[in-house]
């Protein structure tokens, strides 16, 4: 579904114009009031002062304060306004909560500067949000919820003075629109990371007998068909194997990014489908609660689930969205352009696996994990390495070279082969949404009904 397009720069002089758009009357006056009041006083101290040396003096003690305020500049007027899929209870949207806070701390923001909305489901509820956001004076509003995308682009078009920043989407580039831009994290190199925990786990209960090699079976809990959702597990599933390479996957997928309880009884369903270790894209604790009801390991999502699963829980991949809400906040600040799309992972601490436990996790899982974020890092490991895994028995390439339709526009994996160079799929690269939509050899997906 992705396209050929390149990146959208934003003009330095629409961003200019923003700034000076929204700021509003309000805080204009507020932010100019401190240095008013400095400079009566320092006249009032000039005016008491009988030698005439002290004029420089007063003079010197103006100086500083009107340079903080040039350094500043901007950072009291900005408003800035967030859209969530979910609430503080949902680790997902904890997550980006948490990248928000900051983001705040960094440009010292007053929480009157940051309106949040929580709770916006994918509909037209997105746009009204975004639009109360926009007519409060936001001069930057993020959403973080895939099907939020449509209502950010009609707002965006809407109100062109106002940035609209979508995380997860893929259309910014393909709207035209200066003020509308996508952003992710490179997840798929935290969830490689955390597939290694997973296979070391598997090797171990094979030494020990409680599994063959050929039982190695993993379950995964998965919200949607969404290449977001298959770039995930296919990148923890290649983790495990380069480690434990007998290991085969199940998904189910539970047609919701958040439910409790459908996320328990799905884990259930694959533990008793075979499978001897439990890993998810859903944003629940569901899926681990019910691993250390069964005693099955388990690798979580976005938060530390030890407190969840202590007996169970390996660790968890998750996302660091504070550098990219400093970046895209400061640049509206500064003037500057903000990326169309924009993608960081290990490297740039915008992605990580959360505490590993090691009363759960193999002997050794800590160095090798080390070992490998390391060649991620340096760039002498790529996650989807196409000599890694097959397509259909063959090679991505020779699947694409096969199969030249289904790469075509409108073909079941559209644009995806203009990822493929230099013997890997670049995830996260041409767009900052995931765009690895296929299911490799050795994983089978299951849609539960609802």
């Amino acid at each position: 579904m992705k396209k050929k397009f390149i990146g959208i720069l934003l003009s330095l002089t629409m961003v200019s114009g923003l700034l000076a758009g929204c700021g509003g009357s309000g805080s204009s006056s507020s932010s100019s009031e401190p240095a008013q009041a400095q400079e009566a006083e320092a006249e009032k101290e000039a005016e008491t002062e009988a030698e005439p040396a002290t004029e420089p003096a007063a003079e010197a003690e103006t100086e500083p304060a009107a340079e903080a305020q040039t350094e500043t500049a901007g950072a009291p007027e900005i408003k800035v306004g967030v859209i969530y899929v979910g609430d503080e209870n949902e680790g997902y949207t904890e997550s980006h909560m948490k990248g928000i806070k900051e983001m705040q701390a960094a440009l010292g923001l007053s929480d009157e500067q940051i309106i949040e909305k929580t709770n916006i489901p994918e509909d037209e509820s997105c746009y009204d949000a975004a639009a109360d956001l926009a007519e409060q004076g936001c001069s930057i509003i993020f959403a973080n919820s895939f099907g939020h995308e449509d209502y950010m682009i009609r707002a965006a078009e809407d109100y062109p003075e106002v940035q609209f920043c979508h995380a997860t989407g893929y259309q910014a580039a393909m709207t035209g629109l200066s003020n509308m831009h996508n952003y992710f994290t490179a997840i798929y190199e935290a969830r490689y990371l955390s597939g290694i925990a997973a296979g070391m786990k598997l090797n171990e209960m094979i030494e020990a007998g409680k599994i063959t090699a050929e039982q190695a079976k993993i379950g995964y809990v998965g919200a949607y068909p969404y290449a977001e959702v298959v770039s995930g597990f296919t990148s923890f599933f290649l983790g495990a194997r380069s480690i434990c390479p007998t290991a085969t996957m199940e998904v189910q997928y539970t047609n919701s990014w958040f439910d409790i309880a459908k996320e328990g009884e799905t884990a259930k369903k694959l533990i008793a489908d075979n499978c001897v270790l439990i890993s998810q894209h859903a944003d629940s604790t569901g899926a681990p609660a019910a691993c250390e009801e069964e005693g099955v390991p388990c690798v979580g999502y976005n938060i530390d689930m030890i407190p969840t699963a202590p007996t169970c829980a390996l660790t968890s991949p998750t996302n660091n969205w504070g550098p990219y809400y400093t970046y895209a906040v400061e640049s509206v600040i500064n003037g500057t352009a903000i990326d169309t799309d924009w993608s960081k992972g290990l490297a740039d601490g915008s992605c990580l696996i959360t505490e590993l436990n090691a009363a759960v996790a193999a002997e050794g899982t800590a160095e090798k994990i080390a070992e490998v974020e390391a060649a991620i890092k340096d760039g002498s490991l790529h996650v989807f390495d196409t000599a890694t895994f097959t397509v259909g028995g063959v090679s991505l390439e020779d699947y694409i070279a096969a199969h030249p339709e289904e790469f075509a526009e409108g073909g079941a994996y559209a644009f995806m082969d203009t990822h493929v160079a230099d013997g890997y799929f670049h995830e996260s690269e041409p767009t900052s949404a995931p765009a690895f939509a296929m299911i490799i050899d050795g994983i089978t997906t299951v849609t539960s009904e609802n």
